[in-house]
């Protein structure tokens, strides 16, 4: 299980408008809500990010999650350096957050579906075959994906820190992916047949995990490579993704390559009228690679279709264990076997103990029953669909949708930040369908790397609506305020 760290709160500017002759509780609560609002669409200097501990704190936290140098550095073991930043950082955004009036955090139906999850683990443990171990996975896990999840929705509100943050993890997962194909160079960190495992520990440690999460990473890599930014951050990029992709190939995860083909069809839709070319380089450089693949990659591949070729049994296992974990959610539908519990869950007869369901929708089936499974597909919808209302508030800011109707004076996006949001939106697409796809062979329902990616998937969404509803405000303001002066001249 990984080790807890956590980000800082946001700042925020209140409204200075305050009706004349309201209710106080009113007047409270709406100066609260725009205060809120505000913090999305008013710009931040990057000296008031670096004051923003909330927002410092996540990164902090990111690093530690992504690198993890206790794991070189031995004497960072003793010290909780995640833990520590996410305290500091909690601490710093509810501080702020009721300094200023508002609640203790921004709601959204992702948020509130993640809590729901979380609420369903709990309520679940006392029907597990081990409620020790269902409390464990909550408290040494979901707990703090919950609290990072509510971090990132509050102190990613611009779209200088949505980028800073996506950078981040780009370069971390590319440091990862450098390390790893190092080690499969000197043939070290080998496992079954030369598949490499990953040189850092946690969710990186398993070749199949390590695949996964560089699949579901690598377009995010494309945020910077198809955007006319700086060349030298575009190479950076690109090389993190070039290792990312020599990664997959090095771990030879079956699952991790389906992934990678479905996540490169999902991107190849989204950019493909925009970008052309990209697309025909890109199919080009492709089959000039697959005769430079090792042998042994192609023999694993193809035991896909031909269970002789499974040296190692694994096929055969997995698909005895989709059947186990789906007969596990028939006998308990209502509250499932406990959360990260079915690999305890041994019922007379079983083929394959001790071992989990690797399949992330029959895991949450098995494990929480019906209910978890509707709330973790709830989350999934959400996230596919963030990057779709994303493109749709971008379409209205662009041709002025319903402006003149409304009367609304929407500040047009610049030219930087359409297309940040733009290429992000396509790129959140593409990780999320990857993700999916590795996650159907893999059990990481309560892992982090969804989580992360769900939260990169609203965050532009939230600004835009932020935005648009601000404009709408202003006139109310000015009519709030001329009502007043002429209350006063009366």
């Amino acid at each position: 299980m990984e080790r807890l760290s956590f980000g800082y709160g946001t700042r925020t500017t209140q409204s200075e408008v305050t009706p004349l002759n309201a209710d106080a509780g009113r007047v409270r609560a709406a100066t609260a809500d725009a205060a809120d609002r505000a913090a999305a669409v008013l710009p931040k200097s990057p000296a008031e990010d670096r004051r923003d501990w909330s927002y410092l704190g996540l990164m902090i936290f990111t690093g530690v999650l992504f690198c993890r140098p206790q794991d070189l550095i031995t004497p960072l073991r003793v010290l909780p350096m995640a833990e520590i930043a996410a305290l500091l950082a909690l601490a710093a955004m509810i501080s702020g957050r009721l300094g200023r009036g508002l609640p203790l955090s921004k709601t959204t139906p992702e948020l509130l579906g993640v809590l729901a999850f979380a609420l369903c683990i709990l309520a679940a443990a006392p029907f597990s075959v081990w409620m020790g171990g269902a409390i464990h996975t909550f408290t040494d896990l979901y707990s703090k994906v919950v609290l990072i999840f509510v971090l990132m929705v509050n102190t990613l509100t611009s779209p200088r820190r949505i980028e800073q943050f996506t950078w981040l993890i780009v370069i971390a997962s590319g440091y990862i992916a450098g390390r790893t194909v190092f080690d499969y160079a000197r043939g070290i960190n080998l496992i079954e047949n030369g598949r490499v495992q990953g040189a850092i520990g946690g969710m990186f440690k398993n070749p199949n995990d390590l695949a996964l999460n560089m699949v579901a990473v690598l377009p995010l890599a494309g945020v910077f490579v198809f955007r006319p930014i700086s060349p030298i951050r575009r190479g950076v990029a690109a090389l993190a993704a070039m290792l990312m992709l020599l990664t997959v190939v090095a771990t030879q995860s079956r699952a991790g390559t389906v992934g990678l083909i479905a996540m490169v069809l999902v991107l190849a839709a989204s950019v493909v009228k925009r970008r052309p070319g990209v697309i025909f380089a890109g199919v080009l450089a492709a089959m000039l690679a697959l005769p430079l693949l090792p042998s042994s990659y192609w023999e694993r591949m193809a035991s896909i279709t031909d269970k002789d070729l499974d040296q190692t049994g694994s096929r055969e296992a997995r698909s005895i264990l989709l059947r186990e974990s789906y007969d596990a959610f028939l006998a308990h539908p209502l509250t499932g076997v406990g959360a990260g519990q079915f690999q305890n869950y041994n019922p007379e007869g079983r083929q394959e103990p001790w071992r989990e369901a690797h399949n992330v929708v029959l895991q949450v089936a098995a494990e929480l029953g019906v209910g978890g499974l509707m709330i973790f597909g709830f989350l999934l919808a959400r996230g596919v669909s963030g990057p779709i209302q994303t493109r749709r508030l971008l379409r209205r800011l662009d041709t002025g949708e319903g402006r003149q109707r409304k009367h609304i004076a929407v500040p047009a996006l610049d030219p930087h930040e359409r297309e940040f949001f733009t290429t992000h939106a396509e790129m959140l697409s593409a990780a999320l369908a990857g993700w999916f796809v590795c996650a159907l062979f893999a059990s990481v329902a309560y892992h982090w790397t969804f989580y992360y990616l769900l939260a990169l998937a609203i965050v532009p969404r939230e600004y835009l609506r932020a935005r648009i509803g601000e404009a709408r405000r202003q006139p109310r303001a000015v009519a709030a305020r001329t009502h007043a002066a002429m209350g006063l001249s009366a």
